[in-house]
């Protein structure tokens, strides 16, 4: 039983605004990629854990302070006596260990992915201990992409590779599962201590100028939108979108970058690249949003 489902980190979704609405920096573009790549490798995972037919609850994306130290959990599987916890990893290519320094291929030093996991692994005990419960932790990194090889790994590592994920979700269907009432308030106690991470920190600078307008693709991001009668069609891809889906999908963008600014027709109509029908964009606005005051002080909300 899924517990909290997995969900698109709000900094990635973002990044992913920005990214097709002005030139990030080199080093937010590689970011976004990692949190990107990131993240697709945590629905791999997810995919798989959804398929377990034992009893457990499965948490997923949980995020703790505990003794000034903050730490992630990517995918928790709660079963009757041991919460067992996986750092999803989505690397490709070839890496290695060598004097008991993680590396890719071209020699470059990388952050552990061991090391990550014994930290949050002790953090999780010390907080699970603080809380009054006596649960075993057991702690795995997982290498979910098919296009990974590790070379010189430790063999008593935790760590499940590519191919060992089917085997591993398969053993964890055979434990022996019950959950009761002590499991749930556990499982709810954890859900609750979850802290989200401020979305706008670290984020490159950025103002509602700078912004690319215009109506986009909602499948492949591009720019090349035409408006015919009630639809929006990509000349690049040949997606078909209602322009009134279109349309709210530019006030989401806008409400995501900058929350402070009140929803006018005009700010809708000048971000989507005055394209389009103001009194049909006020029409749809008027169908979604509450429109608050009157004459040019006029808004939605």
């Amino acid at each position: 039983m899924i517990k909290r489902p997995l969900t698109k980190p709000l900094k990635l979704i973002l990044l992913e605004i920005l990214n097709k609405r002005m030139d990030l920096p080199h080093d937010q573009k590689l970011y976004y990629s990692q949190l990107k790549k990131g993240y697709e490798g945590e629905m791999m995972f997810d995919a798989l854990t959804e398929k377990l037919s034992c009893d457990c609850y499965i948490l997923n994306g949980l995020r703790f302070e505990f003794n000034n130290t903050t730490f992630q959990i990517d995918s928790m599987i709660a079963m009757q006596q041991t919460l067992y916890i996986n750092e999803v990893k989505n690397f490709e290519g070839d890496y290695f260990y060598e004097n008991g320094k993680f590396y890719s291929r071209n020699g470059s030093e990388r952050k552990d992915p061991l090391v990550q996991l014994e930290r949050s692994s002790s953090q999780l005990r010390q907080l699970l201990h603080h809380l009054g419960y006596k649960i075993k932790v057991e702690s795995y990194v997982v290498h979910i992409n098919p296009e990974f090889t590790l070379y010189q790994a430790p063999l008593d590592a935790p760590i499940i590779f590519p191919t060992q994920i089917n085997r591993y979700i398969n053993n964890l269907n055979r434990i022996p599962t019950i959950l009761n009432r002590k499991h749930e308030i556990l499982c709810g106690k954890l859900i609750s201590l979850h802290v989200e991470e401020d979305p706008y920190a670290k984020l490159p600078p950025y103002k509602y100028g700078g912004m690319r307008k215009g109506f986009t693709c909602a499948i492949c991001n591009s720019f090349a939108i035409s408006v015919h009668g009630q639809h929006c069609v990509c000349e690049d891809c040949g997606h078909v979108e209602s322009v009134e889906s279109a349309v709210l999908r530019i006030v989401w963008e806008i409400k995501m970058l900058f929350p402070e600014l009140k929803i006018t027709t005009n700010l809708v109509y000048d971000w989507c690249g005055g394209v389009g029908d103001k009194k049909r964009i006020r029409r749809i606005l008027g169908k979604h949003f509450r429109l608050v005051g009157a004459h040019q002080w006029a808004y939605f909300e």
